[in-house]
């Protein structure tokens, strides 16, 4: 139970919640904690203003936080949130909890109101300290927000439950154990303060006083708050809204703004949630265990590294006494380095532990808070915070789940001391870093009368050298990228032969391939340069023979011959794997001009962001996180000119995703544009932008809403990126001299999801243009 309590408590004022409500983003706040919290909104920002402009938005919109650029000194049309126009005049000061906590603009009059029924500021505004959301209240101001009367149970019988020895209520310092309990006052006594505080006279005398645990009793079984409707203040709730997901009552129904909505019997939907959060925690349930086994694996494992660790310091220590003086000085260095990879390894394993904790903590609360909800017997109180939890509990999950449960790091100290060496080589005395069982492969031989290329293939034969006798598990074909760049693997596998599709036409490669078996890596081998055709029609080149047809190389086919497809490498697969294209045989012929072969491609799960939701083959992506999420694309572009189209398929709240081209190494937990690595257009429902460094130009009016498309042109030919609006180009030439390598790239967060089209032809009027130019 003591891992619940964190759930249990106020993020502003940090202790356990009183009258809690609930946020539209289903967190909690004290009532009163809430009203500490609000701040008032300019004027225009107000939903009375929103209305009488005849903009639609309800009063508990969200706000949208490019509107902010209105109050910035240059409008970038894009920045962060950094509150209203009041609050950086109004002073603040801190909870508990960290949270800043904004006291009222004018002191509120002296009322003997409530906070729940006490005045609010007009045009106030609430921001949730935990997901930072912010939203304008209506009129009804905090009575808009349903009370969460199953946080209260769950309290109560947690308070209940940590009280076993009930203390007076009335003791100044040290609370003494309560003797009595007077029914009529609520209030436990101890025998000085029942004397002094309630004397058995006059109306006191009719007081009933009962012992403390039958108190305890009477207050459980006092009849528990029945939820009413936040819209009909009289009315209990009888129905659940199925769209909205809330529970309403028969007023709603009939005349409210849920008349025309589907709606189920409260009971049922409350047995049905109550069913899916069981079975939610079943599946927790089972991550909270193995986490347990986890932690006993690593705390194990702490014992290991420390016993390895002494027995390898007395060898070492061994070692170098043996060597007299000479080696007395390096002694000192070498203990030092196994001293270091000894704290290396037990700060890795201790940080673990500490990771896997509190993540277990949290688990294990939220698995009791759960247990505790579920025991609930309000429906209406139960369905106003299933959603959430359910969505909670299925995300905890997935977090246990991503190689959370697998050691970082090793028991065994790979590190072996070779002191065979002589005295005079002493100063060269170093660890060896593996310790080899076996040595490791011969350097292969490439075969050049089997090596030859064919209009963008290339075909590479290795093999052992005839007197090697330690084998080889399989090899590493490894090319440049053309220009003579970086080496990257092409092929991983067991085969001696391999042939590479897909490279581009009159260019140089390099190539070289090594051998690994469970000991490691050879060296490589000697460097081969390929040139690839001219042109389609070029006859074969080869080096210096033919390869003969009895033997049958490992293809990687590609009909593209300007596309550079960066996968992660992995035995069996090559980096230039593309998809079939109808336009395999035409597409020189019909895009000789520009040099613009059609590619297919989808997103790439491997390097975009753990936040990043796939489906429809990795074609159509969305976003788990509130903030921006990149995900690239699985093809990297470097010669021709290529177009792609992303269309809208959902687009809430009026979000800014970003599109555009981005290098491998962007970051991925930022807006694309934000850092250097990338090129972008980020746009909203009204206007656009161009980003690449954090630098915003080119302000052009147009938006995107639902089913927009967006166009994107690159032009590596006259280095070029151009963006489109449903096959409108949007604004200039967004970016020019753009040079290197690019992957298409969008990033998003959960108000939006897009769907990636591929294997399109350059616009008809971008391609007569080009050949005018």
């Amino acid at each position: 139970m003591e891992e619940m309590e964190e759930e249990l408590k106020c993020p502003v004022c940090g202790s356990f919640y009183r009258e809690p409500i609930i946020l539209p983003c289903s967190h909690n706040l004290c009532q009163a904690c809430a009203r500490n919290i609000l701040v008032q909104t300019p004027e225009s920002e107000s939903p009375q203003s929103r209305r009488a402009s005849g903009s639609g938005v309800s009063d508990y919109d969200y706000l949208d936080l490019d509107k902010m650029s209105l109050y910035s000194e240059a409008d970038s049309g894009y920045g962060s949130y950094g509150g209203f126009a009041s609050a950086p005049t109004t002073p603040c000061q801190k909870s508990p909890n960290g949270v800043r906590v904004f006291p009222p603009a004018m002191p509120p009059p002296a009322t003997h109101l409530s906070p729940a029924l006490a005045p609010v500021p007009r045009n106030s505004c609430i921001t949730c300290p935990q997901c930072h959301r912010s939203l304008i209240l209506d009129d009804r101001g905090l009575r808009g927000f349903p009370k969460n009367r199953v946080l209260e149970g769950v309290i109560d019988r947690y308070q209940q439950s940590k009280a076993a020895a009930l203390k007076c209520q009335l003791c100044e310092k040290a609370p003494k154990e309560a003797t009595v309990m007077c029914e009529q006052c609520d209030v436990f006594y101890c025998d000085p303060c029942r004397l002094r505080c309630h004397p058995p006279r006059g109306p006191l005398a009719k007081h009933r006083l009962v012992p403390p645990a039958q108190g305890r009793v009477s207050r459980r079984l006092s009849p528990r708050k029945v939820s009413t409707c936040t819209d009909h203040e009289l009315e209990n709730h009888s129905m659940y809204c199925v769209q909205c997901k809330m529970p309403v009552c028969y007023q709603c129904l009939e005349e409210g703004k849920h008349s025309s909505h589907e709606v189920k019997a409260l009971g049922a939907m409350w047995k049905l949630h109550k069913s899916q959060l069981s079975q939610a925690l079943n599946g927790l349930s089972d991550r909270a265990k193995e986490a347990k086994e986890f932690l006993v694996q690593l705390r194990n494992m702490v014992q290991q590294i420390q016993e390895n660790s002494v027995e390898f310091e007395a060898c070492l220590v061994a070692q170098c006494d043996a060597l007299i003086d000479a080696l007395n000085r390096r002694k000192a260095q070498l203990l030092a380095r196994v001293n270091k990879e000894h704290e290396h390894k037990l700060k890795v394993v201790r940080d673990q532990i500490s990771h896997c904790t509190v993540k277990l903590r949290q688990t294990t609360g939220l698995m009791e808070y759960c247990l505790e909800v579920i025991k609930e017997n309000d429906p209406s109180g139960f369905l106003q915070i299933s959603d959430a939890l359910i969505r909670r509990v299925h995300l905890t999950e997935d977090q246990w789940g991503k190689g959370t449960l697998t050691p970082r790091m090793t028991t065994d100290f790979d590190l072996s001391l070779d002191n065979s060496p002589l005295l005079q080589s002493i100063h060269q005395l170093d660890f060896v870093q593996v310790k080899a069982s076996s040595p490791v492969p011969a350097i292969p031989i490439l075969q050049l009368e089997e090596c030859c290329t064919h209009n963008n293939s290339a075909t590479l034969s290795w093999k052992q050298p005839p007197l090697s006798t330690v084998p080889a598990e399989g090899y590493i074909l490894e090319l440049d990228d053309g220009n003579g760049g970086q080496f990257r693997e092409v092929y991983v596998g067991k085969e001696t032969m391999c042939t590479v599709d897909g490279l581009h036409f009159n260019s140089t490669y390099n190539a070289r391939v090594k051998a690994f078996n469970k000991t490691g890596v050879s060296q490589y081998s000697k460097t081969l340069v390929l040139q690839t055709s001219e042109d389609t029609d070029s006859e074969e080149q080869t080096l210096p023979f033919p390869v003969p047809s009895e033997r049958l190389p490992l293809r990687r086919m590609s009909p593209f011959s300007s596309t550079l497809n960066l996968q992660p490498s992995f035995p069996g697969r090559s980096y230039f794997d593309f998809r079939s294209s109808p336009h395999q045989l035409s597409l020189h012929s019909s895009l000789q001009s520009l040099n613009a072969p059609v590619a297919w491609f989808a997103f790439d799960p491997g390097s975009a962001h753990s936040d990043i939701i796939f489906s429809n083959d990795n074609l159509t992506v969305t976003c788990s996180s509130y903030d921006d999420r990149v995900v690239l694309g699985k093809t990297g572009f470097s010669k021709g000119v290529h177009y792609w189209e992303l269309t809208i398929d959902r687009y809430d709240n009026h979000p800014d995703p970003a599109f555009g081209v981005a290098r491998m190494d962007v970051m991925k937990d930022m807006m694309l544009g934000k850092d250097d690595k990338a090129w972008a257009m980020y746009v909203d429902n009204n206007r656009s932008w161009f980003m690449h460094n954090n630098s915003h130009t080119n302000r052009t009016e147009g938006g995107i809403a639902k089913g927009a498309t967006i166009g994107v042109l690159l032009d590596l030919n006259r280095k070029t990126l151009t963006f489109f609006i449903n096959d409108e180009q949007q604004g200039p030439i967004a970016f020019e001299n753009v040079e290197g390598l690019f992957f298409p790239a969008v990033s998003l967060n959960r108000n939006v999801q897009v769907t990636l089209h591929t294997g399109l032809p350059v616009p008809d009027f971008y391609s007569s243009r080009a050949s005018i130019a």
